[in-house]
């Protein structure tokens, strides 16, 4: 049996899933998420997929010099991981932190 508490906690909670800027944060979120994890995916696939067949690309030195293009596009896999990282928390930190404060004042 439900108190009146729980009661209002169930009917806000509803309230705040019907709300259009939480259904707006819900959607933007996640469609931003999925969108970086298929980039990543891709630059990854893709590097794994020349290492397995592009052997002689990714041993092929860059210009005369010691270094081959593996090295160079594995290390700028790693990077890419981190740019997108700084990416997600920049619009974390931005908008969807600007929707989570307005739904809590809408809230209030």
């Amino acid at each position: 049996m439900l108190d009146r508490q729980s009661t209002a906690t169930i009917d806000e909670t509803g309230r705040i899933i019907r709300d259009p800027t939480f259904q707006t944060l819900v959607k933007e979120r996640t469609s931003f998420g999925w969108t970086m994890s298929i980039v990543m995916l891709a630059v990854y696939l893709a590097f794994i997929f020349l290492a397995a067949f592009g052997k002689s690309f990714m041993a092929a030195t860059i210009a005369g010099s010691s270094i081959s293009w593996g090295i160079v596009l594995g290390v700028f896999t790693i990077v890419f991981a981190f740019a997108l990282t700084g990416i997600y928390v920049s619009r974390a930190n931005g908008r969807f932190d600007e929707l989570t404060a307005q739904l809590n004042r809408d809230a209030l």
